[in-house]
């Protein structure tokens, strides 16, 4: 069943055009570490052909996702993305978890391309806005004026998608197209140039490694450099054409940004500086290079295409900057959009601009990267860091929907393919998270460490939305906590063996240098003394781990508590409220008694018990309270109230043992059960009695119709009902004959 876009009164309008979609999926994936940052890392650990491999097993792996994504934005076409399937499917504590995690991938892409801003002042334009030092933070100098530099372009960014989304989109297509000729026509100079190089894989891989396991480790993190093509999957609800072209134009970009990617690698690979053997002795003194020649990609250009070549990929790099800071920011808004409607986020952020458009999202997201410019590159770089991991969790969260869903609507081509892409996602998430086994630093320490603050932060957070969850949506789910538990202790117990091993290290380099260069006269005592410090420097080492590892667990346990009390406070709440609902609802307000919604579930249940044969012994008593309309008529409704009320003690007296059930204004019935189902003969006998004394009396007279529940003839719950439903009216014209009042 496809879901529809509600946002109450305004909500956002179609206007995307299938190539709009394009360059925003081509725009978001691909920006500054395309061909600054990817080429020299994908070198640096595969080689050329190991590289373009790993990224070709990649590309296999997102056709796979870019199916998940068709399949799922055409079943619910809503705004959220991920969020927006993830809720329909594995309900809202789930769809937090996916969220949670989309907004660190999607923003951590936006801050990288922000402080890339800096970056390409400094390469090309002379540094010119590195005035005002502030600090050095991790090695990287700080500076306000490339801060405001950058404050100043993502503002204009967030200025254009707040004023005008045509525009925006228009200016994607048009970026998109510069950096993808741009990149194109370098690559193919580079082919057909005749340089005293020329195209070369040679070495094809990193020399002295498996060459199986470089392509794997490719493999493994190559999520990072398509994520983002998905994000468009936010603006579903803003497509201007059919979601069934989706996965058409899904596939069109992921062949777009594998081929800039596999240009720039071996763009980066084709010519070296002098005094270098070859393209891996060229990056493996990069750091020795400055300008021009300490990028790879643009050295290339120049070498084959002189400085048209430079100015081209300048342009392409400026394009690749300006789009992906669009497309992020697009998306990280649409889904702060999404959330808010659900009561994650404050009410205020679901609200539209007069242009349809989540301009308060779109500051939020403005207001949360300024303290990101004064941080550092270095520490971006880790932060960017955890887009891998981040990637891999949204692409699971994407295959385990359509799975689930594909199973539902036994659709096997789905089943298989989405079955496919989860196990090796799952595979994916063992290489990233437990590095030790397979001897693989990938990533940086402080990348585990900040996906540690971030579990925490969102075991934190999720306390906040459960105890302002009115609508109960969630706390549901213990899946939530079990998540962001496992992360925090293996994130933590990756972080802490990274630290030993750090420690382990400069032990050893210590102990080797000291045995080297030990001078003459050295006695056993001061041996002895040299290595129990540096004994002692292990022990302090793991005794801060241990530290580490029990402080942080104990912070997740005390937040888990708390988190466990909100929704206890809740559920008791909820359990109030409910019974008091159901008080209201099955309790007839003017006389006590059960009220007809109760009578007809106990009706509905007696139905279901006698088609079953498991039905126990009962009588049905209909009774008609005689002569309201006359008192009502001449007495006023409030003496009819009290008459009612009056019959209706009468009739509880004599049933004391069975539930009395008041169905209309003047009718009542009574499911004789138990010891009144036993004596039934003795109370309808005392009970007429007393109202026949009433007759004349100007007290309670009713019609008494009673029937037993007769098993094999009765075949339904009303058959016995019609049967002392039709003793009751006997019973009316026998009491009329004794001067009764029956005239309703």
């Amino acid at each position: 069943m496809k879901q529809t876009e509600n946002t109450g009164s305004a909500s956002l309008q179609p206007y995307l055009s299938p190539i709009a979609v394009w360059a925003l999926s081509v725009g978001s994936a691909i920006g500054w570490g395309s061909l600054v940052v990817t080429g020299n890392t994908y070198l640096s650990q595969a080689g050329p052909i190991g590289s373009i491999s790993g990224l070709l097993i990649g590309f296999v792996m997102m056709l796979m996702v870019a199916n998940h994504y068709h399949f799922l934005a055409n079943r619910y076409p809503g705004t959220g993305g991920l969020y927006n399937y993830v809720k329909y499917i594995f309900g809202y504590d789930r769809a937090f978890l996916a969220s949670w995690f989309l907004f660190l991938v999607y923003i951590a892409i936006f801050w990288a391309n922000a402080t890339s801003i800096p970056l390409f002042a400094r390469y090309f334009l002379g540094g010119i806005f590195r005035f005002g030092y502030l600090y050095t933070l991790f090695g990287y100098d700080v500076y306000i004026g490339e801060a405001l530099i950058t404050l100043v372009f993502i503002s204009l960014i967030a200025l254009l998608c707040i004023k005008s989304k045509k525009i925006t989109a228009r200016a994607m297509v048009v970026m998109v197209l510069i950096f993808t000729v741009g990149i194109t026509v370098c690559f193919v100079g580079a082919v057909i140039g005749g340089g005293s190089f020329g195209i070369s894989a040679e070495p094809a891989f990193v020399p002295d490694g498996s060459a199986v396991r470089q392509v794997i480790r490719i493999a493994f993190i190559s999520p990072w450099a398509f994520i983002g093509f998905e994000s468009v999957s936010h603006s579903a609800a803003e497509y201007k054409f059919k979601h069934g072209n989706m996965f058409r134009v899904l596939l069109t970009a992921l062949i777009v940004i594998t081929a800039l990617y596999v240009f720039a690698v071996l763009l980066s690979a084709s010519a070296y500086p002098e005094g270098c053997s070859n393209w891996f002795d060229y990056i493996s003194r990069l750091d020795e290079f400055d300008g021009i020649a300490g990028l790879p990609a643009f050295y290339a250009a120049d070498h084959y295409l002189g400085k048209a070549g430079v100015g081209i990929l300048m342009a392409s790099l400026l394009a690749l900057v300006l789009s992906s800071l669009i497309g992020m920011l697009r998306a990280v808004s649409r889904l702060c959009y999404a959330v808010a409607q659900d009561g994650i986020l404050p009410e205020r952020f679901s609200r539209l601009n007069k242009k349809q458009i989540p301009a308060n999202a779109i500051i939020l997201v403005l207001i949360l990267s300024v303290p990101i410019l004064f941080i550092g590159r270095t520490a971006i770089g880790w932060i960017v860091d955890t887009t891998t991991i981040g990637a891999t969790i949204i692409y699971g969260f994407a295959s385990a929907a359509v799975f689930k869903a594909s199973v539902k609507e036994k659709k096997k081509k789905d089943i298989v393919i989405s079955g496919i892409c989860l196990l090796i996602l799952v595979a994916f998430s063992v290489f990233l998270l437990f590095p030790e086994v397979f001897s693989d630093h990938t990533l940086e320490t402080e990348t585990y460490v900040l996906m540690t603050v971030w579990s925490l932060l969102g075991l934190v957070f999720f306390n906040y939305i459960i105890r302002k969850d009115h609508a109960r949506n969630f706390g549901k789910a213990i899946i939530v906590w079990i998540t962001l538990l496992a992360f925090i202790v293996l994130m933590t117990m990756t972080w802490v063996q990274r630290l030993n091993e750090s420690k382990e290290d400069a032990v050893i380099n210590d102990i080797q240098s000291y045995v080297e260069n030990a001078p003459d006269g050295v006695t056993d005592a001061d041996e002895d003394e040299f290595f129990a410090v540096q004994r002692q420097r292990l022990h302090n080492a793991d005794k801060t781990s241990f530290m580490i590892i029990t402080g942080l667990f104990g912070v997740s346990l005390v937040v888990l508590l708390v988190n466990h009390i909100s929704m206890k406070k809740w559920e008791k709440k909820a359990t109030k409220e409910r019974d008091e609902a159901r008080t209201v609802a099955f309790t007839d307000p003017l006389t006590g008694v059960k009220s007809k919604h109760a009578f007809a579930l106990v009706e509905e249940n007696l139905e279901a018990m006698i088609a079953e044969g498991d039905v126990r012994d009962f009588a049905v008593v209909v009774c008609d309270v005689n002569g309201l309309k006359m008192i009502n008529d001449t007495m006023g409704h409030k003496a009819g109230d009290e008459y009612i009320k009056t019959a209706c003690k009468m009739l509880c007296e004599y049933f004391k043992h069975s539930p009395v059930y008041r169905i209309g204004g003047d009718e009542f019935v009574i499911l004789a059960e138990g010891h009144d189902y036993q004596t039934r003969g003795d109370i309808l006998k005392d009970i007429n009695a007393e109202i026949e004394s009433n007759i004349g009396s100007g007290r309670v007279v009713a019609s008494l119709g009673i029937a037993e529940y007769e098993p094999g003839s009765d075949s339904s719950f009303h058959d016995v009902f019609k049967r002392a439903d039709s003793l009751m009216y006997e019973r009316k014209m026998q009491l009329k004959s004794m001067g009764a009042v029956t005239r309703d």
